[in-house]
Formats: C-alpha cells, sequence, structure tokens
C-alpha cells in the first residue's frame, strides 16, 4: 500500500503526463506568431475553446509596437488597442485541423476565413488565412509558449 505523499505525488505527475498529451493535440493554449514576410515574432495570442469546442484566439502581448491599435478596422473595433482583440474565432474541429473560422488581421483591418493544425508534436502551430478557397491566402508557423 502506497502512503499518501507517494499517491499524491503519482497522481501529480500523471496529472501533468496528461496536460502535456492534451496539449500536443490542441491548438488551446498561448502561442507566439512569426511573420511569414519579415520572420520576426509579433504578438502572443491566448486560444480558448467554449463548451461547445469552438475556438477563439486574442492578442494578449504585442513584441513589437506594444501600443498599436487597429486603424484599418472597421465598425466598433477601429482605432482600438490590439492588445486583448480577439483576432480569431469560430474554428471547430474537423479530425486533426480546426476550420471554419475567422482571422483578423489587425495591420490590415481585413478578415479571412481561417484553419489551423497543429503541427510538430504539439509545438507548432500552422496557421492559414484565405479568401474563398485555401489555396488563395497565407500561412505562418506559431510556436507553443
Amino acid at each position: 500500500m502506497m502512503s499518501r505523499s507517494k499517491t499524491a505525488l503519482l497522481a501529480a505527475v500523471l496529472g501533468l503526463l496528461s496536460t502535456f498529451a492534451l496539449a500536443e493535440g490542441t491548438p488551446v493554449g498561448v502561442w507566439k506568431n512569426i511573420d511569414d514576410v519579415t520572420h520576426q515574432a509579433k504578438a502572443l495570442i491566448q486560444i480558448d475553446q467554449d463548451s461547445n469546442g469552438v475556438l477563439s484566439g486574442k492578442i494578449v502581448k504585442l513584441l513589437q509596437h506594444p501600443d498599436a491599435t487597429c486603424d484599418n478596422c472597421d465598425g466598433a473595433l477601429k482605432g482600438k488597442p490590439v492588445i486583448g482583440m480577439t483576432i480569431l474565432w469560430g474554428l471547430k474541429q474537423d479530425g486533426k485541423t480546426w476550420d471554419g473560422g475567422r482571422i483578423l488581421d489587425p495591420k490590415s483591418g481585413k478578415v479571412y476565413s481561417a484553419k489551423m493544425t497543429v503541427v510538430d508534436g504539439g509545438q507548432k502551430l500552422e496557421v492559414r488565412g484565405f479568401l474563398g478557397i485555401s489555396l488563395l491566402g497565407r500561412s505562418q508557423i506559431w510556436e507553443r509558449q
């Protein structure tokens, strides 16, 4: 029979292992996005999942221009701070991909269709924004933080 401390330690280790296993297959967490043109880190994005399994993501930190506002955005987002702004929404799991969502580019103010796939053992996230069909767009690789 195990002592209480050994049982507690075993439970903690198993809990951590299950968290790592979950993190490998899900985009939920904090990601550093890397600009696909300059290859510079731009921001930290927190991706969350609601009770229906739908993903959304918001910018929690800007690494280059912390006071940036969404000057090219339309409507209620125009001129609002980029930090705290939801830039991903409506993504639903389809096998190993999350699809059917939208992504906002705060620099241009444009909204695109979006899909994402966790790659590299859960350490990277391939994020694609596109118009119409996914062939007409661009991809970025984000790094798990």
